[in-house]
């Protein structure tokens, strides 16, 4: 019978997690250590393998969460819906997601452009499966004369990239637009494209 965990626990675990996501977002997973994990959680390197066996342990946590969080709101979208507003509603959610969590996108893209060495099967198995689901109803809709012809697959891929581009390269962001908040400005022209675009 597994042990219930006890509030420090579940303290050590999150301050651990916090600071691995800071550390790995910041320097990539082989350019990280445990000693920059240890020294950014405030806790020891011994403390930090009790609670996780070793660097990727703490690694694969974060992208495991990470890819739950993201793949919730695609459950989320409502097949009796009104498809524009569910579509316009998915790309603001991760317009979001972006806004609140860029380390976390910037994690995950460092990820990706290692190969995805660590979460491969859960590209190839989870993430197809669910995004194969949406797929299949954004082009229900369209048969069904709802939303415009488009590829469903095509229509995803565009969304994440006008979504994630606003955290994995805010430098370049920043640069070009100066300093400020420009996701308001982002989430409008995201909802105007997105309605002429699918807009029957």
């Amino acid at each position: 019978m597994k042990k219930t965990e006890t509030r420090i626990q579940k303290k050590n675990q999150s301050a651990i997690k916090a600071a691995g996501l800071k550390v790995f977002s910041q320097f990539g997973f082989r350019g990280s250590t445990l000693d920059q994990i240890a020294t950014e959680s405030g806790l020891s390197k011994p403390n930090i393998l009790y609670y996780f066996s070793s660097k990727e342990a703490i690694y694969e946590a974060l992208l495991s969460q990470l890819l739950t969080d993201w793949l919730k709101p695609v459950r989320d979208i409502d097949p009796a819906g009104e498809p524009v507003e569910e579509i316009l509603k998915y790309a603001q959610h991760k317009l979001t997601m972006s806004r609140l969590y860029p380390r976390e996108s910037r994690l995950y893209a460092n990820e990706i452009l290692q190969g995805a060495p660590r979460i491969k099967p859960v590209l190839t198995g989870e993430l197809r499966d669910v995004v194969a689901t949406l797929a299949a109803l954004i082009k229900s809709w369209s048969e069904a004369g709802l939303i415009r012809v488009i590829d469903p697959y095509h229509l995803i891929f565009s969304i994440w990239a006008m979504t994630q581009h606003y955290a994995d390269f805010d430098v370049q962001v920043q640069a070009v637009l100066c300093e400020g908040d420009h996701f308001d400005d982002a989430e409008q022209y995201l909802e105007d494209m997105l309605r002429r675009m699918l807009t029957v």
